[in-house]
């Protein structure tokens, strides 16, 4: 008789899954929501258990065995498996409720899905929210993310996708400041101004600020006495008087509205139409994905 897998052992492969996807016992129990050590006695429990060692262990890195490498495949394959089937189940229901895990960065969620939630919550009392905010980009298959929404290219086919909206990319600078300083007529006048720029978290680099010039569009990275890494901290900046910065109109609009900023070198803004809701195949039918992407189109 094949002996039953129980749910020790599921607990310990799906603990050395996502170990083994983001290369740390503690990102592995962030993303599960148990401690670092409850991680660790549970690969180690299904080590003892499989009779191999998954991983290579030292006091700076976690690397997958030879043999870890080939079952950690497996193992993903299986839980994918698993999700499916899972997914199949919330689609039988037609009604949409359980949890839905969304994923998104900080602007994103706070300007768009976060507005959206009590609107979503009211036409979908069964469904409860779990929205992670992140300017990391994550993998929303190993991270068991049932839809993100993201801003730019999408260079993983894994995932379903749906444009939601367009947003312009506009430089700001509060009224005192411009008040004091005078306000730019081109983007050739910057230099003369102080400036605030966002530096990528994920990449160290610098934001490039686009301009429409006429039929063309020209890039610039402006000498900013103030760099963040955040673009809420952009905006908190040039809000204070720090200088002129650029962020997205729906970020800025709720400060123009209480005329805490105002638009600057409007006629070169830049149009985008890249806010995109993206999902693993797997949820192509559950019914919260679609519910939350209806109410997402209806507000946008």
């Amino acid at each position: 008789m094949t002996e039953q897998i129980g749910i020790e052992r599921l607990a310990g492969l799906i603990a050395f899954a996502r170990a083994g996807s983001l290369g740390s016992y503690t990102a592995a129990a962030r993303s599960l929501g148990i401690s670092p050590s409850a991680v660790s006695k549970s690969i180690q429990r299904l080590e003892r258990q499989l009779g191999v060692s998954l991983f290579t262990r030292t006091t700076r890195s976690l690397a997958l065995t030879n043999e870890g490498r080939d079952l950690h495949e497996r193992t993903l394959r299986l839980l994918r498996d698993a999700e499916e089937i899972e997914q199949a189940a919330k689609a039988a229901r037609a009604v949409p409720a359980g949890t839905l895990r969304i994923a998104a960065s900080l602007p994103i969620g706070l300007h768009v899905i976060t507005p959206a939630l009590p609107r979503f919550r009211t036409l979908h009392p069964k469904v409860s929210i779990d929205l992670r905010l992140s300017d990391q980009r994550i993998d929303l298959i190993e991270e068991g993310i049932d839809i993100a929404i993201r801003i730019g290219d999408l260079p993983d086919s894994r995932l379903l996708s749906r444009r939601l909206s367009s947003h312009r990319l506009c430089c700001y600078a509060s009224p005192d400041y411009l008040a004091t300083k005078g306000t730019p007529k081109h983007p050739d006048d910057l230099p003369a101004y102080d400036t605030v720029n966002l530096r990528y978290q994920s990449t160290g680099l610098m934001f490039r600020w686009p301009f429409r010039v006429g039929d063309r569009e020209i890039e610039i990275v402006p000498s900013s006495a103030i760099i963040v890494d955040a673009s809420e901290a952009v905006i908190a900046s040039i809000a204070a008087g720090a200088g002129i910065g650029m962020a997205t109109n729906f970020m800025a609009a709720p400060l123009v509205k209480r005329r805490d900023l105002v638009p600057v070198l409007s006629d070169f803004a830049v149009e985008r139409h890249n806010i995109t809701a993206v999902w693993p195949q797997s949820r192509r039918t559950n019914p919260a994905v679609r519910a939350f992407l209806d109410v997402l189109v209806e507000l946008l």
